[in-house]
């Protein structure tokens, strides 16, 4: 059964009649003898960590790629529109960001019922097709809609993976796109003597400075130096077929690094910025001079709307990208980027980058930075889990990984590229903040289907049960039942290691996915979520509510007493209230440590409990922080 995407917001989703631009085969297009070949070399996972971008580790160990740039045209400030395969590669297949047309969900709407693309929307590769090319694709797809028609590529017989161009009619020109495993390759039979000495490398300073770090870190430039290989053999095998001088070769990347938990699914600088060449014949990309360098901001979309017009094809209305070569260009202000589900790991994050700043927008603050994830059983990211949990983790560090998710960033990425010290709140920025706030509503008005909810059946096809996890997001909770009425549903429970069918109330605040478990404020206060693990919030007129509903609790699985482990900045009164009747109050002295006050529980009747609310008082302006709520006897 065919299904349509969600219609996509503004300009594009709904196309008039004759709005396709596409160029037929033999008019706009040109004559084939005066077309380019295209070819795209699509890296998986690579940060530029390579010796014409700077790469000190990397110096000499990359020529293929370095004379690329020495040949070519190396852009230094490419970014992706998104930091994950699925809705990046989506996203470069349309020349928009996967927002505008419903393809922002990592590695959705892949049921049994596929989906396509809304009505007039096509893929570049159709567009090249029409226009007479020959399309191919060699490796990884990975897009969030089904493939148009019979298939956008033509098949290649495996015999043939390597020069999949032969498989064209002759004199006919190809678009295509060679898929490389990048940082996902399998390094571990590297000769020692082709390996990166990880004392020689740089680990970023959002990153644990230590033995682990390194590793991974020259790791990553070990991949990168097999794929330079690679890149050189297909070169290589365009020259000896006398096409090098007919093709329009582009070499760059999905996104960053895939084991450094900052880069890959995280909209950060890291994540965002890729490699990106251009090797083209003259006759097609004029160059001022060998190894030229363009240092304005790119999105890559832009090399969607880029090869659209190097085949002589009209750019449709919905692309977003515009020709980097046209005598009209006008270079970015800002380019832009945006995260939402990744795997079961659900989030909303929108973020762009100006010429010094990156400005970025969290919308979901009951989660922490560093959420469950698919890497979660992976050493580095068990290694900082543990480090957090035993007090040994960096400060800054905790912060951004375990502390308070900010609803706003901004950061000098020029002064700090790994994005440690968020600006958003200093005065001296204000003026700077206020105009980023600006450039993003301004994007987002064109459209963001990443503000609705995802539909509950895709929740159940991504979260539950799968080989990467099960998500422990309140989304999900939904579509799951809740047995033993704690408010927390039997597959949460399980997933974080409590008992669903005891029926006792307990709160913990340890899940950095569902840090507030369900509590929410009724006014008058900051931000529930604080570290992970607990609540930490301010009061700010001295009086504040919290309430948690969505209870059916029995009570005589609940006898004894309320215990809280909390803390207040000056003296604070908390009363407690079941089913909207006072239980009892307790004083909570100043301090910073967390103590446990309990308040019995014998008083209350045999009736469920399906409301809990907990009433601070104090001075306005008073932080307080609660660790753990639950009963005990």
């Amino acid at each position: 059964m065919r299904i349509e995407l969600k219609k996509a917001l503004f300009f594009c989703c709904v196309l008039a009649p004759g709005s396709l631009l596409a160029a037929s085969l033999g008019s706009a297009a040109g004559a084939e003898e005066d077309r380019p070949n295209i070819l795209w070399i699509f890296q998986e996972d690579t940060s530029p960590w390579i010796g014409c971008y700077g790469s000190e580790a990397n110096r000499g160990a990359t020529p293929r790629i370095d004379q690329m740039a020495a040949d070519g045209i190396r852009f230094s400030r490419a970014f992706v529109p998104f930091p994950v395969c699925s809705s990046c590669r989506s996203s470069m297949m349309l020349g928009a960001n996967a927002i505008r047309f419903g393809a922002h969900e990592h590695r959705s709407r892949r049921g049994q019922e596929k989906t396509y693309l809304p009505p007039g929307m096509k893929t570049i590769t159709e567009l090249m097709r029409e226009a007479g090319y020959f399309t191919f694709n060699v490796g990884k797809t990975d897009y969030n809609f089904a493939e148009a028609g019979d298939g956008i590529y033509a098949k290649i017989p495996k015999e043939d993976t390597k020069t999949p161009w032969r498989q064209r009619a002759e004199g006919q020109p190809f678009f295509g796109q060679i898929q490389l495993k990048g940082g996902k390759t399998n390094t571990t039979r590297t000769p020692p003597p082709e390996k990166t000495d990880p004392a020689i490398v740089t680990v970023p300073a959002d990153y644990p400075q230590n033995a682990m770090y390194r590793e991974l870190v020259a790791q990553h430039h070990d991949a990168i130096r097999c794929d330079d290989k690679i890149i050189g053999n297909i070169l290589d095998r365009l020259k000896a077929d006398d096409l090098l001088e007919s093709t329009i070769v582009v070499y760059f990347s999905d996104h960053g690094a895939n084991n450094l938990v900052r880069h890959k699914q995280m909209p950060t600088e890291g994540g965002l910025h890729v490699p990106f060449i251009v090797l083209a014949p003259s006759r097609w990309v004029a160059v001022p001079g060998r190894g030229t360098v363009r240092d304005d901001l790119i999105n890559t979309l832009d090399l969607t709307a880029t090869s659209l017009a190097w085949a002589g094809i009209d750019l449709p209305d919905w692309c977003e990208g515009q020709d980097l070569f046209a005598d009209d260009f006008q270079p970015r202000t800002f380019v832009a980027g945006a995260k939402d589900r990744l795997d079961h790991t659900i989030d909303r994050v929108r973020t762009i980058r100006t010429d010094r700043y990156r400005y970025t927008r969290n919308y979901f603050l009951d989660r922490v930075f560093l959420q469950p994830q698919y890497r979660d059983n992976r050493p580095f990211l068990q290694s900082l889990r543990q480090a957090y949990e035993e007090g040994t983790l960096d400060p800054k560090l905790a912060e951004i990984y375990f502390g308070e998710r900010p609803a706003e960033e901004l950061y000098d990425v020029v002064q700090d590229p790994a994005q440690i010290n968020n600006l958003a709140g200093d005065p001296n920025f204000a003026k700077i903040l206020a105009d980023h706030r600006q450039l993003l509503d301004g994007w987002l008005a064109q459209g963001d289907l990443g503000a609705g909810d995802e539909p509950d059946e895709e929740l159940a096809m991504n979260g539950e049960m799968k080989k990467w996890g099960t998500g422990v997001n309140p989304e999900y909770e939904r579509i799951r039942s809740d047995s033993d009425g704690d408010g927390l549903s039997d597959t949460w429970e399980k997933v974080n290691g409590r008992d669903p069918d005891d029926g006792q109330l307990l709160f913990t605040f340890d899940c950095g996915g569902w840090q507030t478990e369900g509590w929410q404020s009724r006014g008058n206060t900051t931000n529930l979520a604080g570290y992970q693990g607990f609540l930490d919030f301010e009061l700010l007129t001295g009086e504040a509510t919290l309430e948690r509903t969505g209870l059916k609790l029995d009570m005589a699985k609940n006898r004894g007493s309320l215990a809280i482990r909390a803390r207040s900045e000056h003296d604070a009164e908390l009363k407690f209230s079941a089913n909207g009747k006072l239980v009892g109050a307790i004083r909570i002295p100043a301090g910073s440590d967390y103590q446990e006050y309990r308040l019995p529980l014998k008083n209350q009747t045999g009736e469920a409990i399906n409301r809990l609310q907990l009433g601070f008082s104090s001075q306005p302006g008073t932080t307080v922080g609660i660790d753990s709520i639950r009963v005990v006897d």
